[in-house]
């Protein structure tokens, strides 16, 4: 989920910079690839071009914004689902741990207990 909310994310910006750009784009097009107009608007034609090329890895026909936010939106609910389902396993596991550690000393108490009496045993008889 949270790789699909970044794809997302990076789809959206990417659709956002193309619509901004794409003037600019075209008149340097249009200059003929100037090296001058693209030192001018530098900024502005390699967002284009990264816009593009993102496009061009994007297979099918590109969604619109209003789609992107809609999924955007549906996935970010079902991840705030499953974090609350993550955080009571992550508190389950905690306690369990606990336990299990309140039962590994109680066994370890026992043992030294037992080696104990073994041990004064032992010297009695002596």
């Amino acid at each position: 989920m949270e790789a699909r909310l970044v794809e997302i994310a990076a789809l959206k910006k990417h659709i956002i910079n193309y619509s901004k750009t794409k003037d600019t784009y075209a008149e340097y097009r249009k200059s003929g690839y100037s090296k001058k107009f693209f030192e001018e608007h530098r900024k502005a034609i390699t967002l284009c071009k990264a816009a593009k090329e993102a496009f061009s890895k994007n297979e099918g026909k590109l969604p619109k914004i209003k789609e992107l936010n809609q999924e955007y939106s549906e996935v970010l609910q079902e991840k705030k689902k499953t974090y609350v389902e993550y955080r009571q396993a992550k508190q389950d596991m905690k306690d369990i741990q606990m336990a299990k550690y309140n039962v590994d000393l109680f066994l370890k108490f026992e043992e030294q207990k037992d080696q104990a009496e073994k041990q004064k045993t032992t010297e009695q008889t002596r």
